[in-house]
């Protein structure tokens, strides 16, 4: 998979600029400005979005694009896939839960794009179907709400809580935040389970189950690594939803 192409600096006036550079090709319908339009997302601590320049490069068939922020607010909770618990306080995880809740109660007309690739229900579907072949459930989506789709501990801050990087928000399956940070937290049990009480009711819901099957799909489809240490626990939750899916 490409992922984007993209440098960021601390600017001396005391703000962020993102640089990022991206083919024709790549950009789509939707536009490549999720940092922009987040910026009117209500209740959700983010950086806060000062302005942009955008340039087409005078040789190569691509774009330009520098986005203003303020500076965050602490450090990254880690990489993207931690290996042991961060500890964080409850404070912390008010403001998580709050940021989120607030999220999906809003609307937009964008569409998540999770990993670069837009999501919509054929590619939960083919994805579910590639990674589970024997789950006998129905696959279908039924509630799609506003998320962040890139959520993961390199994306948020702490001591003091921050969402950042919003370059794939969108409209998606309910659950779909919660179930990838979920998917990031497997190699600590406990962070795993943390995650699963904080955002118990993503998770009970229907979306939210097919959801974490989705997640799971991740690590354990065609590209999962034997040594990945998630590989167990993901593997015996998919068995047990796909139960519970088929129970009803």
């Amino acid at each position: 998979m490409r992922k984007r192409r993209s440098v960021g600096a601390r600017t001396d006036r005391g703000t962020w600029v993102r640089i990022e550079r991206r083919d024709l090709g790549r950009i789509g319908v939707q536009g490549w400005n999720g940092t922009e339009l987040a910026a009117r997302l209500e209740g959700v601590v983010q950086p806060e979005w000062r302005g942009c320049v955008v340039w087409r490069d005078a040789v190569e068939p691509v774009m330009w694009r520098a986005d203003e922020t303020t500076l965050l607010p602490g450090a990254p909770v880690g990489t993207a896939i931690l290996s042991e618990d961060p500890r964080l306080p409850e404070e912390w995880w008010t403001a998580f839960n709050a940021s989120l809740d607030a999220l999906a109660s809003q609307t937009t007309r964008r569409v998540a794009t999770p990993d670069t690739e837009t999501v919509t229900q054929d590619l939960i579907t083919r994805s579910l179907r590639d990674a589970f072949p024997h789950a006998d459930v129905d696959m279908t989506v039924e509630r799609w709400v506003p998320a962040h789709a890139d959520l993961n501990w390199a994306n948020m801050t702490a001591p003091v809580f921050c969402l950042f990087d919003w370059e794939d928000w969108g409209s998606a399956p309910q659950g779909l935040d919660a179930a990838a940070l979920w998917g990031s937290s497997l190699a600590v049990p406990a962070l795993a389970e943390h995650v699963w009480r904080e955002r118990r009711g993503d998770f009970e819901s229907r979306d939210g189950k097919l959801m974490t099957l989705f997640a799971c799909s991740k690590i354990l489809g065609p590209h999962a690594h034997p040594q990945d240490p998630r590989l167990d626990a993901a593997h015996r939750t998919a068995e047990q939803i796909i139960a519970d899916l088929q129970a009803g």
